[in-house]
């Protein structure tokens, strides 16, 4: 599941947003005010963010607002949890780059169903539901790839590679950005590495006929294509020219 970032100053909120994620399949990692998020960030970029507005020192809203204006954090799923439940309030918030906003009290069901909907939006490869591509299964539970309904065998950075791309499908990703979502950017290893891999996950496919679906777009990167039989690539593609 997701790697989520609790920037909240109340030991005893924290505590109960902790217990509760960790439930749900998460993991956690906490700040009590915006340094220690802005350091936390730094180390390890989080799947999503949960930010109180009121914080000691910066305020949750300027930290918000500087992560929109970096390119490392520009894309960082952000659920912004306030006291203030003004309309201005909340659209402000949403303003700066919050992807949600809840106004506490709120409920953990809700809380968790917000944070769903916006990995769903923001991060599906974080959720442990299957994928499918054309002729590709990837099942994230059972840790499975089929093809055409016959068994693809990945190694465990393969599934990643494979899962990341799926969930984007028809995305470039720069090699940079497959090294910061895939291995995590507190990793320090080549961006050739990210070829080696591709390289492997192709083999892989050879025999199933996807693996010209994994795509290499010179002097960008890489992109997992639908095949133009999948209806979503139809749609797709009617609704580039109609646009």
């Amino acid at each position: 599941m997701a790697n989520i970032l609790i920037v909240e100053d109340e030991p005893a909120i924290t505590e109960l947003l902790a217990l509760n994620l960790r439930h749900d399949g998460h993991t956690v990692r906490c700040a009590a005010d915006a340094e220690a998020a802005q350091l936390a960030v730094q180390r390890e970029l989080p799947d999503l963010v949960l930010l109180d507005w009121m914080l000691p020192g910066e305020p949750g809203i300027v930290l918000a607002r500087r992560w929109r204006s970096e390119a490392r954090t520009r894309q960082l799923p952000i659920v912004m949890l306030t006291a203030r439940s003004q309309e201005s309030d909340v659209v402000q918030g949403l303003d700066v780059g919050a992807d949600d906003y809840l106004a506490k009290p709120f409920s953990t069901a809700e809380l968790l169903a917000r944070i769903r909907a916006v990995l769903r939006r923001r991060a599906p490869q974080t959720l442990d539901v299957p994928v499918t591509v054309g002729a590709l299964l990837l099942d994230p539970g059972t840790m499975r790839v089929q093809a055409h309904g016959n068994e693809v065998h990945l190694g465990p950075t393969e599934f990643r590679l494979l899962r990341f791309l799926m969930s984007h499908p028809e995305r470039v990703h720069s090699r940079g950005q497959l090294l910061d979502r895939v291995w995590g950017d507190h990793v320090f290893i080549e961006e050739r590495t990210v070829d080696v891999h591709i390289k492997r996950l192709r083999d892989a496919l050879a025999s199933t006929g996807c693996a010209s679906m994994i795509e290499t777009v010179r002097g960008a990167g890489y992109r997992l294509a639908r095949p133009a039989a999948d209806p979503a690539a139809t749609s797709a593609s009617v609704a580039v020219q109609a646009a």
